[in-house]
């Protein structure tokens, strides 16, 4: 059972880029019953079959792709991503073989998770190795089993029990894949399980105030409601249980979490409270809202008569409306009883409620933010339990998480893994987080976003409404306004006068935008922005020019070497950067002009005649930087 919200209904698809999860299952052994069983015996059985797997299927936020013979499949994560479309499709595979099994049949399942391409104008077709690689996990797993994928385990690893395979040699696949077989999807579980146990680090200010207005409620036997918001991972969780740690001694703790999808689910973190305070929820669960509001208000009333109560209510941006309703009855109604209402959310509460707690003279709101560098540092030590981590990895992971105390977690994690050398890869958690997050934005909030995502972390205006469709343009700027308030950018300094600048609140989010446009569009809106920013004055505008157009090339030589615009991008790159370049060396930068040149140079195919002339300024560079073996290769080069 579970509480959230209606699953989203989606506008028709633009194409993307995103990683979803896919489940293929088969039936076993459906031959022989063909030959066993009257045609028209046999489709309607199939006709059951099919419907009741379709069913579970969108219960769980699934979309059927395709029936194929006996075959179904099925994507979680399209047209809407939710953070835990891994998890259910587990829950939904471990339905299906129970239904299956019910109707008499055998099946087999193969689940993956991985980045596709999402079709576009009402289509809901996915491409990439993700798919084949389910379709091979489901022709290798044995009858009435789950096999699923390397990245769907970790996305559920707290939320099922999983046996390793011997790694799997599939077909089309040069290295053996790595898999596991479904034991059990346990029940009530989050895919990644919350650690309140864990240190917590800093808060001071956010800890004192929630435990005063909790003192300010016993005090005055008064109702008061404090939310506590925050992004996903930001220690709401842990800032809660340490608060719950002091309150429990002096309060009854009644606490209820919102879900994000099921059905059935209105008073859904009600019935959890009443159960788990031995009442009956037909007793408070009236035939209307207002009866329902009346009779837990006088209930929490008549119990706060005793003994002071703390009401908890996780994730409460995932309720329904009419609970909602009845949180703000209790506060607005309730007098001379102690009841501190401790709501939990992540700031999309706000944009599905924008005038939460306002006006009302009991009622707070405490966002967190992001750990300062010091608090950082300190919850890596915390994390690592005294385990050694190379000093580069924790500048990386302190770097990219900026603060966020479940991105170093994940993080930290990944690292101990696959080890601390190198590039700090965002986990497969994180960005399933920041995916569906981007999926809640409306379409022309999520075209604005992504064009901003085009020029970096901090962008402009401008350049938004150059690359943005010309119908949209009027409307970027309360675009920017409403992402403003949604905590996903803020207002930055910008370089171009008369033009207004914002930076991503964090690069993971401009990343996961960024990685979201077709490499297609990305080559489009690199060239493009490129044309608006030779426009403008700046500093190092070759450098910055030579790097968008760069990307364009990059990218269409990546889907179609052939390309004929390829030359053109080319010597157009190769001109920037040298100009780049030759600059840096002027300046007496030679490690970067030994950069740029070399970039400047590898663009253009060899034998071009503006390679050679770029082997003089090369040479220099690659020799003042002390790289004399490849300076003399370059020269030897340029000699034939």
């Amino acid at each position: 059972m579970s509480c959230a919200a209606p699953l989203a209904v989606a506008e028709p698809a633009r194409e993307s880029r995103k990683v979803v999860t896919i489940l293929f299952c088969d039936l076993v052994g459906s031959t022989a019953l063909g030959e066993s069983t009257d045609p028209e015996a046999l489709r309607t059985r199939m006709r059951r079959y099919f419907d009741d797997l379709r069913t579970i299927i969108e219960r769980h936020g699934g979309v059927v792709e395709k029936f194929v013979g006996d075959a179904v499949m099925a994507v979680f994560g399209i047209p809407v991503s939710h953070e835990d479309d891994a998890l259910r499709a587990m829950r939904a595979a471990a339905e299906m073989l129970e239904a299956v099994s019910a109707h008499g049949l055998e099946a087999r399942i193969g689940v993956n998770t991985g980045e596709v391409v999402v079709g576009g104008e009402a289509e809901t077709l996915v491409t990439g190795d993700a798919v084949n690689i389910a379709a091979r996990l489901e022709q290798a797993a044995a009858r009435g089993t789950v096999l699923i994928g390397a990245e769907t385990r970790l996305l559920v690893r707290d939320a099922v029990r999983a046996e390793p395979v011997e790694p799997l040699v599939l077909k089309g696949k040069s290295e053996p894949v790595e898999a596991y077989r479904l034991l059990d999807v346990l029940t009530d579980t989050d895919a990644l399980a919350r650690h309140p146990e864990a240190r917590l680090v800093g808060r001071e200010r956010e800890r004192n105030r929630l435990w005063r207005d909790f003192e300010d409620v016993v005090e005055e036997r008064s109702c008061r409601l404090v939310t506590l918001l925050g992004p996903a991972g930001i220690g709401k969780s842990r800032l809660v249980a340490d608060f719950l740690e002091r309150a429990g001694e002096a309060a009854d703790v009644l606490r209820g979490r919102c879900l994000s999808y099921g059905e059935g689910i209105t008073y859904w973190p009600l019935v959890e409270i009443l159960i788990a305070i031995g009442a009956d929820p037909d007793s408070i669960i009236g035939s209307s809202p207002e009866e329902t509001r009346l009779a837990f208000r006088r209930l929490l009333e008549g119990r706060a008569a005793d003994r002071p109560q703390v009401v908890v209510l996780d994730d409460l941006q995932w309720a329904e409306p009419v609970f909602v309703d009845l949180v703000e009855h209790v506060a607005d109604f309730s007098r001379n009883a102690p009841i501190f209402l401790l709501c939990v959310a992540r700031m999309e509460l706000l944009e599905l409620r924008p005038g939460w707690g306002g006006g009302k003279p009991n009622s707070t709101s405490v966002m967190l933010e992001p750990l300062k560098g010091d608090e950082c540092d300190a919850l890596i030590d915390a994390l690592l339990e005294g385990v050694l981590l190379e000093e580069g990895a924790r500048i990386r992971i302190a770097a990219a998480s900026e603060g966020n105390p479940l991105f170093v977690e994940e993080m930290l994690a990944m690292v101990r893994d696959q080890g601390g050398d190198g590039e700090i890869v965002v986990p497969p958690t994180i960005h399933a987080l920041l995916q569906a997050r981007l999926d809640t934005l409306g379409s022309e909030e999520r075209v604005v976003i992504e064009r901003g995502s085009v020029e970096g972390q901090v962008f402009h205006r401008g350049s938004v409404a150059e690359l943005a469709p010309e119908p949209m343009r009027r409307a970027v700027e309360s675009h920017l306004s409403a992402l403003v308030r949604k905590e996903l950018i803020r207002p930055d300094n910008s370089t171009f006068p008369g033009d207004d600048a914002f930076r991503f609140r964090h690069l993971l989010i401009r990343d996961a935008a960024y990685e979201s446009l077709p490499k297609a569009t990305r080559a489009q809106l690199h060239e493009r922005f490129a044309d608006w920013l030779a426009q403008h004055d700046l500093v190092e505008r070759d450098e910055i020019l030579g790097y968008h157009v760069e990307q364009a090339h990059r990218y269409r030589s990546e889907i179609d070497p052939d390309d004929p615009a390829l030359p053109a991008l080319a010597a157009r790159v190769s001109e920037h950067l040298a100009a780049a370049g030759r600059a840096a060396l002027d300046r007496g930068d030679y490690n970067a002009g030994r950069a740029l040149l070399r970039r400047a140079a590898a663009v253009l195919r060899p034998g071009d005649e503006r390679r050679l002339a770029l082997a003089p300024d090369l040479y220099d560079a690659l020799k003042e930087s002390g790289d004399r073996v490849e300076a003399d290769a370059v020269l030897a080069q340029a000699r034939e």
